[in-house]
């Protein structure tokens, strides 16, 4: 049994419902001018762009991303192995295996997906996006019985 409405008499309750119900339909019946429809051209033209900015090693000569130079044109050469290329995690300069894989996972099942949605030339960057990513994975496994997972820059070890 509800006792709810034994707090208020039948006739506040009377009274009052309406003050309470005609704002909600009055926020449910007017358009709402606030709200923009997405998108989703630009947020996914500007997420390929992201991608080009956390680029490591030699970059291409179309980088679009043109304040960004080329980095850890060594890693790897410690050990004798090329781990230069792949995507930086975090902001930072350490390249983490296991999330850029699975990033790249999800960009290439998106472009395989709606990849016939897409402009013509934000196609051609995210599989340049998704090239960049697989080259250096490729190069994480180049070695029997090895599987590079990250590189750490020296100045990340304490």
């Amino acid at each position: 049994m509800n006792h709810y409405l034994d707090l208020f008499p039948p006739s506040f309750v009377a009274v009052m419902t309406p003050f309470f119900l005609l704002p909600l339909l009055l926020l449910l019946a007017l358009p709402l001018p606030l709200a923009r429809s997405h998108d989703y051209h630009d947020a996914l033209a500007k997420s390929i762009l992201f991608f080009e900015g956390q680029r490591s090693g030699k970059l291409p000569a179309d980088q679009r991303a043109e304040w960004r130079g080329d980095s850890a044109l060594s890693d790897g050469s410690e050990v004798g192995v090329d781990l230069t290329g792949g995507y930086y995690d975090a902001g930072d300069n350490v390249k983490f295996g296991f999330p850029m894989a699975f990033t790249t996972t999800m960009l290439s099942w998106s472009v395989i997906e709606f990849g016939d949605y897409m402009p013509a030339d934000e196609r051609r960057n995210a599989a340049a996006a998704i090239r960049w990513a697989t080259d250096y994975l490729l190069k994480t496994v180049s070695h029997p019985g090895v599987v590079f997972v990250q590189v750490i820059p020296h100045r990340h070890l304490y």
